[in-house]
């Protein structure tokens, strides 16, 4: 059973040529089985934890240990992160010109599998996977994210992620930007990977809407660069009612949207 521990975590970025530091200590375990929501106000280091984790080079680790089933991810690259087991959907998918998002789903399967796949039943597998999306089909020939609207990037995330099934899935706002039909869709997705086998979600989220169609374990409370108190959902409903005020001292817009 997949396991990633964040052991005090501690991260800096440069900022005006000067190093501040974000995370000041996190601590988390995510076990098989578990979904573990981070809610937190804008600028408290949600989406920082995320790509600290995943491996990005404008953050630095001062000190702290990421490890999944013991292994320390901190002494991997960006790739090996991956194909160890760990995904990050990005809350801002990137563009990648050139590349055709079919080209582009079986090199990752074949990265993470150890070996291609066969290619008949690949090509039933991802046409399986993009009906289940509402993915137009033509976009498998398109490159990855060009042109996609904000909900067609999210829906092709969660594609990736039915296809490669990470141990560890690390999704950064994926509500954001999202329609109500487009939220429906995609958090069925996430449902349908969480049902598929022992695999692990970090979810991190601004507003508690997403949580309506995911069920968490797990609420952890974001503030200040570290987690500030936990629970389990119950925690959501009540920042849905009471905002981040008591943990940041000054009032939020509304949780739920």
């Amino acid at each position: 059973m997949a396991t990633l521990e964040i052991k005090d975590l501690h991260v800096s970025v440069v900022a005006d040529e000067a190093e501040k530091e974000i995370l000041s200590g996190v601590n988390l375990t995510i076990k098989a089985g578990e979904t573990h929501a981070i809610m937190g106000p804008n600028g408290s280091g949600k989406s920082t934890l995320s790509y600290a984790v995943a491996g990005h080079p404008k953050y630095t680790v001062t000190s702290g240990e990421v490890l999944l089933d013991g292994e320390n991810v901190l002494d991997m690259s960006v790739d090996e992160r991956a194909r160890a087991g760990l995904f990050l959907a990005m809350q801002y998918p990137v563009e990648v010109p050139g590349v055709s998002m079919s080209n582009f789903l079986r090199t990752a399967a074949t990265a993470v599998r150890g070996e291609a796949p066969k290619l008949r039943t690949w090509v039933k597998e991802v046409k399986e996977a993009m009906s289940s999306l509402d993915i137009d089909p033509a976009f498998a020939e398109r490159s990855v994210n060009e042109g996609f609207s904000g909900g067609e990037k999210k829906r092709h995330e969660i594609l990736q992620l039915g296809l490669l099934q990470p141990k560890i899935a690390i999704l950064d706002e994926t509500d954001s930007g999202l329609d109500v039909d487009a939220l429906r869709v995609v958090s069925e997705g996430v449902n349908s990977y969480r049902a598929s086998g022992e695999v692990g979600v970090m979810l991190i989220t601004h507003y508690t809407r997403i949580l309506k169609y995911i069920k968490p374990d797990f609420v952890h409370v974001f503030a200040g660069g570290r987690i500030v108190e936990s629970g389990g959902p119950e925690l959501a409903d009540q920042l849905e009612n009471e905002g981040y005020v008591r943990f940041t001292g000054k009032r939020e817009e509304a949780v739920a949207k």
